[in-house]
């Protein structure tokens, strides 16, 4: 496709088939993805990619926490609850994936299950877990660049067929994530993005998020017209 056309049809897939994703097509994946402007290119990024067992680990232990009540232990800062537009928008979504999926707001069983899919990866057959080193955290500079390359991978992703989301529930539980992973210690969590091959017949992956206008994102100074 054209670059235009991956950006604009690409969408956050949260349904997959029950497909293998081959581990050459992620590699080739990635390469692309890590042509992602980086600072002074110190490509602060590294992935750890599981399928298999070890997803399977992973998505069982993120559950069980849940479920126990243990607070959340996700290392990359989250600073105060949106409020405002920002929290509307938030609420704005959920409202179209329940909608969607047919989650009814009194229904505290359906929205339970839709949160635990998170947890569950949404039952993708592929999670990469992006980390960053902590020799350099506290800087903002790195995770900015790792957003940018998850960009890139999403993107990249699309393009072959594959569908993806940035799920950072997934690895709220950070010390499944580190122990099934093999995550080592010199290294932050950040986030990780779910993968695998769209199911066309799973309601909330036809949902498109609704997009402020330029006219509302952007200013512009200095020129003639």
């Amino acid at each position: 496709m054209e670059f235009d056309d991956v950006v604009k049809g690409r969408r956050s897939i949260r349904g997959f088939l029950k497909k293998p994703v081959p581990k050459a097509l992620i590699r080739e994946i990635l390469e692309i993805a890590m042509r992602a402007p980086t600072s002074l290119n110190t490509q602060p990024w590294h992935f750890h990619v599981v399928s298999g067992e070890v997803l399977d680990r992973i998505r069982a232990g993120n559950v069980e926490r849940n479920l126990a009540g243990i607070p959340h232990s996700r290392e990359f800062r989250l600073g105060p609850d949106y409020a405002g537009v920002h929290r509307e928008r938030q609420i704005g979504i959920a409202k179209q994936l329940f909608a969607a999926m047919g989650i009814e707001r009194d229904n505290k069983e359906k929205r339970m299950d839709w949160v635990l899919r998170g947890f569950r990866q949404f039952d993708a057959p592929v999670s990469i877990v992006i980390t960053y080193d902590k020799s350099i955290q506290g800087s903002d500079i790195a995770p900015f660049d790792c957003g940018g390359v998850v960009n890139c991978l999403v993107n990249a992703a699309w393009n072959r067929g594959l569908g993806c989301v940035i799920n950072s529930q997934g690895i709220m539980q950070s010390p499944v994530v580190r122990e099934h992973a093999q995550i080592p210690d010199d290294q932050v969590i950040q986030t990780c993005v779910a993968m695998g091959w769209p199911d066309d017949t799973f309601p909330a992956n036809a949902v498109v998020s609704e997009r402020k206008s330029v006219d509302e994102a952007a200013t512009f100074l200095g020129f003639d017209d």
